[in-house]
């Protein structure tokens, strides 16, 4: 499985690492950076959340018909 980083971080973090660091514009595009971030990794925690309880649902449906 492949870890890819969405386009929009990364034009983000090519567009910071254009600014001189404590700017005003480097301070802003970091605090954009950062919600980028936090928007994407509850993204990917939500659907392995969805994931793990879809494969225990599948697991439970299984084992019943077992029984």
């Amino acid at each position: 499985m492949a870890n890819n980083i969405p386009d929009d971080i990364l034009k983000i973090q090519k567009k910071l690492a254009s600014f001189e660091k404590d700017s005003r514009n480097y301070k802003k595009y970091t605090k954009i950076l950062a919600k980028h971030i936090k928007k994407y990794t509850m993204k990917k925690r939500v659907t392995s959340h969805i994931k793990t309880i879809e494969s225990v649902e599948k697991i439970y449906k299984e084992n019943k018909f077992e029984d």
